[in-house]
């Protein structure tokens, strides 16, 4: 398939979300929705940064319709409030692309207690979209099936997994290298996506039961020139590899890097049949681990995280 965004319509009449929207991919996300004339809340937790941001796009698309919506995913309070904010602002909400996030960082604890990477690229997403899950469906209920879609970020780094997959013993994996952390958080992305599809996608029992349906897509968008992996605790090789494969173009620029976002979350190609699928760039099918479709794995991980969320006040 080959795909642009100068092919999505008009998106006068839709409301978006992308997280992380001030840099790198998601800066390509929502200039490109912008440009379709969709309105867009872009989640950041710097806001000079996010107003330097929307002031950029703007300067090339002066009618862009932008608006900042503070979060930031190292505190699920923050997370929490922005998903309130937004629903006492929008009656309707047609896609959400969860982009934030952080790669290979040496170890943190948040201060609600968990690895960084497994909250910022995994349980914040998950307490957002749990908070916004009511008004994408209510949105979803009025209109075509495919109008309303959740894009998740992940990454073929999803692969790096302790052995279990999820290592429920200790999810922090405190004595583990920074990319076996990242990989499991990553991971946790595609397992809550599929939940999402099952549930709430094309012929589930909501969409059977109030026509209402929610496509889902995982999106693996290859090598990106960007900041995302500054703070990176990677060994040397493969350091060294990252900065070759992009010395010899391999790594393509923000905008590009976000097309198979936007072929995911807006484009009138994609099929029901892709609803819950891997993508990588641009816009194809992608491999994922054979981990990665344990549906067992999948609903033990849910049921981790919605009891441990309800117990915080999150769910």
């Amino acid at each position: 398939m080959s795909f642009h965004p100068d092919s999505l319509p008009d998106l006068s009449w839709t409301t978006y979300i992308v997280t992380g929207g001030n840099s790198g991919i998601a800066f390509g996300t929502v200039a490109r929705l912008v440009q379709h004339n969709a309105h867009v809340y872009m989640g950041v937790r710097n806001q000079e940064k996010g107003t330097s941001s929307i002031q950029r796009i703007q300067a090339k698309y002066p009618n862009a319709r932008i608006t900042l919506l503070d979060m930031d995913h190292l505190s699920l309070g923050s997370v929490a409030s922005a998903a309130e904010s937004f629903l006492s602002k929008e009656p309707a909400l047609h896609g959400l692309i969860n982009n934030a996030g952080i790669m290979a960082t040496p170890f943190e604890a948040t201060g609600d207690g968990f690895e960084a990477q497994w909250q910022t690229n995994y349980l914040a997403h998950w307490v957002f979209k749990s908070r916004l899950l009511l008004i994408l469906l209510q949105t979803a209920t009025s209109l075509e099936p495919e109008s309303v879609r959740v894009v998740d970020l992940s990454s073929s780094g999803h692969t790096m997994v302790p052995s279990a997959g999820i290592y429920f013993e200790d999810l922090n994996l405190k004595g583990r290298s920074s990319m076996v952390r990242y990989g499991q958080s990553k991971l946790g992305n595609i397992l809550h996506a599929k939940i999402l599809n099952k549930l709430c996608g094309p012929n589930s029992p909501h969409a059977v039961a109030d026509g209402g349906e929610i496509w889902t897509a995982i999106v693996h968008p290859g090598l990106v020139k960007g900041g995302i992996a500054d703070n990176a605790d990677m060994p040397w090789l493969l350091r060294k590899f990252f900065h070759v494969y992009g010395a010899m173009g391999g790594m393509v620029d923000p905008d590009v890097g976000s097309w198979t976002s936007l072929f995911c979350v807006a484009s009138p190609e994609m099929t029901k049949e892709q609803s819950g699928k891997f993508f990588q760039r641009i816009a194809q099918a992608g491999w994922q681990s054979k981990i990665a479709g344990d549906t067992e794995l999948a609903k033990l991980l849910e049921e981790w995280t919605e009891s441990e969320m309800k117990q915080r006040g999150f769910h």
